[in-house]
This record gives C-alpha cells, structure tokens and sequence, in this order.
C-alpha cells in the first residue's frame, strides 16, 4: 500500500500510480500494490501516519514531499514525525522548480517583472512544499513581487485555480510540470519566466536561473538550502520507523529494479514522467545533509519561511 499525501491527478499522484503497476513483479509474492490518497496540511498528514499510524511490517511505503525535513528543523507545528528515522526505499527523481505566470499577467521577463513591482497572486500548498517556500525565499532573497494563497490541497487544485483566474502564479516542479500542466504550457497561457535552480536546466538555456540572481553570499545560502531540500529529497518513498531490515532491503531493490524496468519506463516515459532516481541509502544520506544547516541560517530561514 503507497500512502500518498497529495490528492489524484498532481505530480505525485502520477508517479506513484506508474510505479504501483509495476513494482509488484519485483516482490516475493508479486503483491498487488494499490495508493492511497491521504491529502492534507501539505502532505504532512501522511507523513505523520507512515511513521506513527502505519505497522512496521514492509506492508506500507509513504510518499510526501521532502520539503517537510527542513520544516521539521525549523519547528513546524503539527510534525509528529523524526525524519532521521524513516526507512528510506528511494526517490523516482530530482525536481527543478520552475515560476510560471499566467499570460494574462503580461510578463514575459523576470527582470522586467521585479523592477514593475507588479504583484502577482501564486497558488500554495503548504509550508514545506515547492509552491510556498521557494517563493517565499526568492520574495525574500531577489524581490520577486509575490503574495502567496497557500492552502490548496495540492497542485490540481492550484492548476483549477490557475485556470479560473484565481491565481496567477505557480512554483512546480518542472518533472511534474511536464505531465500535470501539459495543456497549459502547450496553449500559451503558462509561462515559464525563472528557473528557481542552481544551474540552468537543458530544456531552458536561455530562462534565467534565481541562484545567479542573489546578489549577496547570504541570499546564495538561503536560495541553495531551500533548493536542495526541494531537489534530490523532494520526492521520498519512506517506511515506517522499526521496519525489519530484511523488508527494507527487499523494498529497496525492487524499487530501483522497477526504474529500471522496459515496460515501467515506456509508461513513465508516454506519461511525460522523468526518472532520474536515488536509491534509499542515497536518500537517506540526502536528509541527513539536511540536518547540518548551521544555526545562524536556520534562524534566517525560520523568519523567511514562516
């Protein structure tokens, strides 16, 4: 059973559901794998039912966004959860966020945007995912003239948003971009403006990168911290806490056995899903990377992503 904190039809969703069709054959047993959604409080509401709710037993694997590692050092309320002590099973991919703006907003340059000061109204999620905080530290760090709408139940319901006028901003990912909004990049009406990155992404040579923007050490730091959170650990698969090692272990392979897997990658492929993945020691090592920020940062941090 995947437990998914984000409801159907968002990036998340998406990639679980392909792996769910596939990763069975590569079990003892070949179990028939079925998700959950469990949305709510930026997929912190799944997060704290892996680890305290769901048995130990290998029967349950968690997905929820990485973003919540870094609001667990920062003293989020509601974490009822130690993220050092998840079982790791791997990540399908490393995202890049990517700002996007409705063409109605006329801005068709980042630069532009800021010196207008013209305020553009961004769906979020929650504090912890890729849609509040990295705009929240590029509000902070370069400018950007965002006022954030936080609370939706996930990026479906941002993009609903988007379309009805509700909203006319978005950080995504561009992985999930790709599959979930693929009608409204194709028709114009979503425009990507800023890559909030650390390097420049292939599929946008000439888009602008946020790290390259902060003009202080400082803003660099805050803008790397909150990138890397939502990179390499942004999409964990995580077990219960106690999980028999022997279980782990058999998780573990048959996840990376399934992003190998022909028929698993043609899927992911047709549905416009990247893979490029982590296996769970890897991850693991990623979160615990997380839990190094010096304290001066984090106090930073804390006032910015509030």
């Amino acid at each position: 059973r995947f437990v998914v904190g984000f409801p159907a039809g968002g990036g998340y969703d998406a990639d679980t559901r392909t792996i769910a069709r596939h990763m069975g054959k590569y079990i003892p047993g070949n179990p028939t794998m079925i998700v959950d959604n469990m949305p709510g409080a930026g997929s912190m509401i799944s997060a704290n039912h892996t680890f305290n709710v769901a048995k130990p037993d290998g029967l349950t694997i968690g997905h929820f966004i990485g973003g919540l590692f870094l609001q667990q050092l920062l003293g989020k309320p509601g974490i009822q959860f130690d993220s050092l002590k998840f079982e790791y099973v791997g990540a399908p991919a490393q995202d890049n966020f990517m700002i996007g703006v409705h063409k109605s907003t006329g801005i068709t340059d980042v630069n532009a945007w800021i010196a207008s000061k013209q305020v553009v109204k961004f769906g979020g999620v929650a504090n912890g995912s890729g849609s509040d905080d990295i705009p929240n530290v590029l509000k902070a760090t370069i400018g950007l003239p965002i006022q954030l709408v936080s609370g939706y139940k996930g990026t479906a319901d941002v993009r609903l948003a988007f379309n009805s006028g509700e909203i006319a901003g978005i950080s995504n990912s561009w992985e999930s971009t790709k599959s979930t909004w693929r009608k409204e990049i194709e028709s114009g009406d979503k425009r990507i403006i800023l890559q909030a990155t650390l390097k420049s992404h292939p599929d946008f040579p000439k888009i602008p990168v946020a790290y390259d923007m902060a003009k202080t050490d400082e803003a660099k730091r805050l803008i790397a911290t909150v990138l890397r959170v939502h990179g390499p650990t942004v999409r964990p698969y995580a077990l219960p806490p106690r999980t028999p090692k022997e279980r782990v272990q058999i998780l573990r392979k048959a996840f990376m056995d399934t992003m190998k897997d022909a028929d698993f990658l043609a899927e992911a492929k047709k549905a416009n899903l990247d893979i490029n993945p982590d296996d769970g020691p890897t991850l693991e090592q990623n979160v615990k990377d997380i839990f190094k920020v010096d304290q001066a940062l984090i106090a930073k941090l804390k006032n910015i992503l509030k």
